[in-house]
């Protein structure tokens, strides 16, 4: 018989009962380092005093009015993003693959509301990950997630990262922009050139196209600035956010410019729960954390120190890892042997870990990863490769 919960994730045998930090507890006492953060979520880790305080607070007020009033916590939040970004306007709304559904909208109808309704195909990159939506899935176009559900949803065209002589050729009379990762997460952690960012800003400025990037899981100080599209100086059209906005509480974000922005105008797009009294209060606790003097550089820091170990569990272990790669706290080292064999043998010496395309192992700690969590993950990850490397060697001779 089928379980009551869906069976539509390989779950590990693993139950939580509490964290602190950069580390979660199981409800016998064993100890596990969070290098998978939810998923790259839990941005202040678990247990963030100064997190769940407001939370607990504002939930003892009120959590929901709906946006047919006023939300002053969301008032405030947009003020705060728009004064440090690009951005002029935000629309707050409930997941990743929501802000990127709304950052589609908002380029179609910019372009149609600005005398070009013919314009709405949009250029997306092989290796995307845009979200589980039927659009998101198509703007993706991993035939694996498209499997069994129908034809595609039309408007997406698809071409190789880091190269601009296939970006300019895509472009059509149709095209209305262009949607990029600057950090691609789900197929392993592939980090876009700066200087194809910036030709790509130059191509969407002389072909009259929006350029919106996905900072689902790159933005909210993953890589070390406010949003991974800071490193190479160029400015987008529209962002979406989501993932470690308001530190594990659902959420996500759209974030744009006038230009694109004054044409979502009151009934062209909603939400019921978005930017609601309570996600909004613990994403500007969030903000208050992340944007104090010195936490961005400290993110820095820590990815620093993260890379280091990368780099000596690769030049140890050549036989089981061939690189490493990512910016900030968005790191994959990218497997020899099977992913999977890693991220179980890190489980059993205590480390949790995501796996990506690529036969990657994805590493995005909490923010708030400390020098000791740092060297720990380094001591961990190194019995783990041993436990690998032992196991391989077992199944060789028996094998023989």
């Amino acid at each position: 018989m089928i379980p009551a919960l869906m069976p539509t994730y390989n779950r590990a045998d693993l139950a939580f009962e509490r964290g602190e930090g950069s580390w979660l507890y199981t409800a016998d006492g064993r100890r596990f380092l969070d290098l998978g953060a939810g998923i790259a979520t839990s941005s202040l880790g678990h247990d963030h005093p100064q997190l769940v305080a407001a939370i607990a607070g504002q939930a003892a007020r009120v959590m929901h009015v709906s946006n047919l009033y006023r939300v002053p916590q969301a008032e405030r939040l947009a003020a705060r993003l728009v004064a440090a970004s690009f951005a002029d306007s935000v629309f707050f709304c409930n997941s990743g693959a929501e802000a990127n559904e709304g950052m589609v909208k908002i380029i179609r109808r910019a372009q149609a509301h600005g005398g070009h309704p013919e314009r709405t195909r949009i250029i997306c990159f092989n290796g995307a990950f845009h979200g589980r939506t039927l659009a998101m899935l198509s703007a993706t176009g991993n035939p694996k997630y498209l499997d069994g559900f129908g034809p595609v949803v039309e408007g997406f065209d698809h071409v190789p990262m880091n190269n601009m002589n296939a970006l300019r050729a895509a472009i059509t009379p149709e095209t209305a922009g262009v949607m990029i990762e600057p950090v691609q997460g789900e197929s392993g952690v592939n980090v876009a050139d700066p200087r194809f960012l910036q030709e790509l800003r130059a191509a969407c400025d002389e072909f009259g196209l929006f350029l919106g990037m996905d900072e689902v899981q790159s933005g909210m100080g993953r890589t070390g600035r406010l949003f991974a599209h800071e490193w190479s100086g160029v400015t987008p059209d529209v962002l979406s956010t989501a993932k470690g906005i308001a530190g594990g509480f659902p959420m996500g974000a759209i974030l744009a410019t006038e230009a694109t922005a004054k044409y979502l105008t009151a009934g062209s797009h909603g939400t019921t729960f978005g930017g609601g009294p309570l996600a909004c209060t613990a994403a500007n606790t969030v903000l208050d954390v992340i944007l104090a003097p010195g936490f961005l550089d400290q993110v820095q820091t820590r990815g620093t120190q993260l890379g280091q170990v990368l780099d000596a569990l690769v030049g140890e272990f050549p036989d089981l890892f061939a690189q490493w790669r990512g910016i900030g706290l968005l790191l994959g080292l990218r497997c020899i042997a099977p992913v999977a064999l890693m991220q179980d043998a890190a489980m059993h010496e205590g480390v949790l870990s995501v796996t990506a395309g690529d036969n990657v192992l994805r590493l995005v700690p909490p923010l708030v990863l400390t020098e000791e969590d740092c060297a720990e993950a380094g001591r961990r990850l190194r019995r783990a490769a041993l436990r690998v490397r032992a196991h391989l060697a077992a199944s060789a001779e028996d094998a023989a």
